[in-house]
């Protein structure tokens, strides 16, 4: 497994990151998300991503339960923003708000500390400055290593890091934005601008919900116990289920065939061919997946191949 630091900070995380959005929702067994989370250190995977809207929190019970005996060794990050109540409150990224989540978070995965806290979107109603002090004073106060955001237009992580700069406030180390062969938007400006303030790129359904993976076929609906199926992953169904997606995915299991991999490697592979891309979310429910994932890591693929699919769009 290859390791690099997280921003401009010492932190070291694996260049793939378990994420866990498919835990807590029951179709993946409580007792099953547990093991994959302790096989991850076994493959030198040390990085988990969760959120308190992943399936009303249980997902980072889950995690919390997984991490509990060896928490040291893993950097677990979560994520706060999406309403977790009917309130006018209970959303956002006001002070109210994430203090309340970030609370509920450090509660759900049982953990004094939290390694990244990122914001899970841009919030028009509350000044960044107000979202950015209480992060900070959460960091000073020892429950928070690292901040981060998570579906930011480039223009505004500009101003978030600006506003850190101008009043000596913690800054965002990482972005967490979709990306993958079909959903590119990041790349001109949000690539960019993250080379530059070294601001590490964590993207997020790199498989389009798993279609990429080529275990969902186009004249079938998904099975009753996969991710696609699944209420959370609905929006990413409705975005991805489609002729045109199910030609890419063919198209990417071609070429892992080519030169003998899974397709969910050659789309590792991918996403951390790019120089912007610190370490790449993939979910994994059995414990082959996790070793197939970590192995991804070291494929360097032929120029051909990356030329190939940088014509999928």
């Amino acid at each position: 497994m290859q390791f690099t630091n997280l921003g401009r900070t010492g932190l070291k995380v694996s260049r793939v990151c378990l994420g866990t959005n498919m835990f807590g929702a029951g179709y993946v067994d409580d007792g099953r998300a547990i093991s994959v989370i302790h096989s991850i250190l076994e493959h030198g995977i040390n990085f988990v991503d969760t959120a308190d809207a992943y399936h009303d929190g249980l997902s980072e019970v889950v995690v919390g339960k997984a991490v509990k005996s060896r928490r040291h060794d893993y950097v677990i990050a979560t994520k706060g923003h999406f309403p977790t109540g009917p309130g006018v409150n209970d959303r956002g990224s006001s002070r109210k708000h994430l203090v309340d989540a970030i609370e509920g978070s450090l509660r759900r995965l049982g953990t004094e500390y939290i390694d990244l806290y990122q914001v899970h979107g841009w919030d028009a109603e509350t000044p960044i400055q107000e979202t950015l002090k209480i992060l900070d004073d959460f960091v000073r106060k020892g429950h928070i290593r690292y901040i981060g955001c998570s579906n930011f237009a480039g223009w505004q992580l500009a101003k978030s890091l600006w506003v850190s700069d101008k009043l000596g406030l913690e800054r965002f180390e990482s972005i967490q934005p979709a990306y993958n062969f079909g959903e590119r938007f990041v790349e001109p400006e949000v690539f960019p601008l993250c080379l530059d303030q070294k601001v590490s790129v964590l993207p997020y359904q790199i498989l389009m919900g798993g279609l990429l993976s080529g275990s969902y076929k186009r004249d079938q609906d998904p099975p009753n116990d996969s991710h696609m199926a699944s209420r959370h992953a609905q929006g990413a169904k409705g975005k991805y289920w489609g002729d045109t997606r199910f030609e890419m995915a063919e198209k990417v299991k071609t070429l892992a065939g080519q030169i003998g991999c899974e397709p969910a490697q050659l789309v590792i592979a991918w996403t951390l061919s790019k120089p912007a891309i610190t370490s790449s979310i993939i979910g994994a429910s059995r414990l082959q997946q996790v070793q197939q994932n970590a192995m991804a890591t070291e494929i360097k693929l032929p120029e051909d191949v990356l030329e190939e699919l940088e014509t999928l769009r």
